[in-house]
Parts: C-alpha cells; structure tokens; sequence
C-alpha cells in the first residue's frame, strides 16, 4: 500500500474539474492504478432522490474519468459501477444524480452489478485462507457470501461524499466499499458495522490490483445521513490511496477524533490497513483546508423516527426482532416501512424543499447543466 498521503484542495464550480484532476495527481493515483487492467470508479447512490451531499456528484466522478483519460487510460477499460439495495434504485439513482449523463458523455462502460449476467464469485475462491480471518464476516455468513469476479485483479476508485452516518458516525472511502462487495443481504452486517467495514478493506487489498479513493465535500451532510442530512457547502476535494487516511481526515473536518470517535478506523489502524493518526498524515495540496473543523453535531442529534427505529433493532430494546424483523418473510414489511418513511414522508415533506434551497448556489446551478442522460 502507498504511503499514507492525502490530497485536499479547496475548490469552486468553475475550476472543479480542473482541480479534480491535480487533486488525483497530487494524491499518486498513476503510482496506485495499473493502466494494464480494468478501473472500477465505485460510485455511491445513497438515494434514489438528488440530495445535497448524499451521493457521487457528477463532477466528482467527471473529474476522475478526465483525469485517467488524460493520463492515457484505455476508455474501453475504464467502467463506472453501483448497486441497489432494498431500498434504493441505482437504476432511478444515476438518472436523479446525474451520473448517467457523465458516463454517456465519456464513453466509457455503466455496470449495474446486481445484474444477472454478472458472474459473482465465492469469497473463499476469492480470497483464499484470508476468508479465515475474517473479524466477523463468517458469523454474519457462516455459508459465506459472494462477490463481484469482475473486481479481482482490477483496480478500483470508490467515489464516497463526507458527510455522516447513523450507523457509523461518518461515512467515506471504506463504507463505501460495502455497497459493493455485498450483494443485497448486506443490511444482515449493520449490527457489526464497523468491524464489515475493516474486513471488507482487508477484501480490497487482497483482490484489487490497485485501490484508491476520491471524495467530494462540496457539500457536506450533517445529520442521520446517508440521506436525512443538513447540507452544508464546503467547497473541499480529498483523494487518497489510503482508505483509512482519507476517512481520517474527512472525520477530522466534521469535528472528530478518528482514533477516538470512529470505531472502525481505529481498528484498520491498529491492524495497519492504513493510517488514522492525522499527526502522521501527510496532508498535499491546500494544507490549511485540512485543518479546518466544522464541528459538525453529528448522526445522533435530532435522529429521524426511522433510524431511532434502526437503532433499537440492531442495539437496543427491539434487539429481540432483530432475525424476524431483517431475515424472514417479515423483511419486505420492513423495507416497505423504510420506503414509505424515506420516501413518501420524509423526502416530501422535508427533503424536497431543502435540495431546492441549494439550487441558487453556485453548485446547485452547475449540478443542473449536468443532463440525466
């Protein structure tokens, strides 16, 4: 693994493609990403809705594919990916998103990895004897689980936003990869989050040929994110090799402590899957963006009914409904309430109006030149 180095740059909606692309290069992405094989650029789709700070924004994942394009990476070998869930549609996702237009627009390949023409590969097969090692996977599995075999031996770009999370403080580089290396039973891991999210990193590097990071705080969310969020603009650009390094840092300009606050990267850091100390970080590009705090208050404060709800089951007093409620025919009741919630109520309600606030900002109006498809 590369040095535990992170690119940040301040950035603005008329200079951020071409920011994206120094950003890759101050952060070593040519020394991380063998042009010789296949680059995943792992997008996020947290909603299926545009939501400030929620999901891959198109210039995000623009400037990556510009950047490996100018720097000589085959077009035909480069594919943007994403995956549904219960809940979400990445089909609705890329069109709402706008990522659909970029990827139209470069050329270059669109998978939708719960199709059923992709092939997906046994861990065991995958991984060999690392499957043993596991933290807690083969409890989650005790059958084991799949992954996609179009990522062994490829490189891979996960596209993470900063922003919060109700089950893990804050999300970035790391979660990230949990949406794509798990097919839909992926949900079963919550009640041991943090420790997927390290297994799932000891996954990355032993089946990808190169790993890398690119994440956009243009917006930032606040809040029971992935969705419920408070947008907040913040004009900041991170990449990174080090997964760990990265979510770092976006953790320290929310306002936490990562070894302290953040479970899962104080356990990658105490198993030297990358760097969580931000002492020993080597901070490129606009020094000073790293040391901002935005002091954020977090997940936690003021939580949605639905991840209150959340909560109790996977933590709390409904632990008891845990298996009926997530593992049987109850389950669709529960992903039918999470919709209806979500969707119906919350987005409505609430949602609608303040996504609509941040399109006479700058950023809002760039994100509606970008076309659907």
């Amino acid at each position: 693994m590369s040095e535990s180095k992170v690119a940040i740059i301040k950035t603005s909606p008329e200079t951020v493609l071409e920011d994206y692309v120094r950003l890759m290069e101050l952060a070593g992405a040519q020394d991380e990403l063998d042009p010789a094989v296949p680059t995943a650029l792992k997008i996020n789709i947290s909603w299926h809705h545009f939501y400030p700070a929620c999901s891959t924004t198109p210039w995000q994942l623009e400037g990556v594919i510009k950047s490996l394009l100018g720097n000589g990476y085959d077009r035909e070998k480069l594919y943007a990916c994403q995956n549904r869930t219960v809940v979400v549609s990445a089909r609705k996702g890329e069109r709402a998103n706008r990522h659909l237009g970029v990827v139209n627009r470069h050329g270059i390949g669109n998978v939708h990895l719960y199709n059923h023409d992709e092939e997906w590969v046994h861990i065991r097969d995958a991984v060999g004897p690392l499957a043993d090692e596991f933290l807690v996977l083969n409890d989650i599995y005790p059958d084991g689980f799949h992954i996609p075999k179009r990522f062994l031996d490829s490189n891979i770009i996960q596209l993470p936003t900063v922003k919060t999370h109700v089950f893990t403080t804050m999300t970035g580089a790391m979660k990230n990869a949990f949406g794509g290396l798990l097919n839909e039973r992926r949900h079963w891991s919550h009640e041991k989050i943090h420790r997927t999210l390290v297994d799932l990193l000891r996954i990355q590097q032993k089946v990808h040929r190169g790993v890398f990071a690119v994440m956009d705080g243009t917006f930032a969310g606040d809040g029971p994110g992935p969705r419920c969020m408070v947008p907040h603009v913040k004009n900041v650009i991170l990449a990174s090799a080090d997964q760990v390094a990265i979510d770092a840092v976006a953790a320290g300009l929310m306002g936490y402590k990562p070894l302290r606050d953040i479970e899962f990267l104080r356990v990658a850091h105490e198993m030297g899957l990358g760097c969580a100390d931000l002492d020993k970080i080597e901070i490129v590009g606009d020094a000073e963006a790293a040391d901002e705090r935005w002091n954020f208050t977090g997940p936690f404060h003021r939580m949605t009914a639905a991840s209150r709800a959340q909560h109790a089951i996977y933590w709390g007093w409904l632990h008891g409904l845990l298996h009926w409620s997530l593992k049987t025919w109850l389950a669709p009741w529960s992903y039918l309430a999470s919709i209806a919630y979500h969707d119906f109520y919350w987005y409505s309600l609430i949602g609608r109006v303040r996504a609509a606030r941040t399109m006479g900002t700058a950023w809002g109006r760039l994100f509606r030149s970008y076309p659907e498809s």
